[in-house]
């Protein structure tokens, strides 16, 4: 079932649990409808993105909208700053900066399904969600130290924006191939 007003949004809310590898079980529950994320878990602090009513959703974004002003993100409660890339050629366009806890986190792609999530320009590890806003566990690196909120954010802007992006050069390439076809 989707949305009208031009958006194929999922009206049904979808919950995952993932299992991460050092913070045990996270639920993520998105409701893209409804412009509703909630992440949480027993080891890790609680977060939620709220998309304000009446704005127009975008189907490519899984929150349905990377419109900074349009979108309220939490953490145990205390709203953070987001600031979204327009998402636009490159893969560095599709970034989402997050300052929390002390921290500038940022989530940019690293493949076409994968994105890198980072704190204070260190890399802690990658994430990989589906357009369903279902995130599978994260790949934290060994040397990493990963702390619960970097877990909750990443989980969060997986979840809510996606990961991956295609590459300026793959994009160019398809539309040339599209062109000859």
């Amino acid at each position: 079932m989707t949305l009208g007003w031009g958006s194929d949004l999922p009206v049904d809310p979808v919950t995952s649990l993932a299992h991460d590898p050092v913070f045990g079980r996270i639920t993520v529950s998105l409701d893209s409808g409804g412009g509703l994320l909630d992440v949480s878990g027993p080891a890790i602090p609680h977060v939620t993105l709220r998309r304000a009513p009446g704005r127009r959703t975008h189907e490519h974004v899984p929150i349905g909208s990377r419109d900074a002003a349009a979108l309220t993100l939490t953490v145990d409660g205390a709203e953070v700053p987001l600031a979204l890339g327009r998402g636009r050629i490159t893969r560095r366009s599709y970034a989402v900066t997050v300052r929390a806890a002390d921290g500038r986190y940022r989530l940019v792609p690293s493949s076409d399904a994968d994105s890198r999530l980072s704190r204070n320009g260190s890399r802690l590890g990658g994430l990989t969600a589906r357009h369903s806003g279902i995130v599978e566990p994260a790949r934290w690196r060994r040397r990493a130290k990963v702390m619960p909120v970097d877990a909750a954010l990443g989980y969060a802007l997986a979840a809510a924006f996606g990961t991956g992006a295609r590459s300026a050069p793959g994009m160019l390439l398809e539309a040339g191939l599209d062109l000859v076809t």
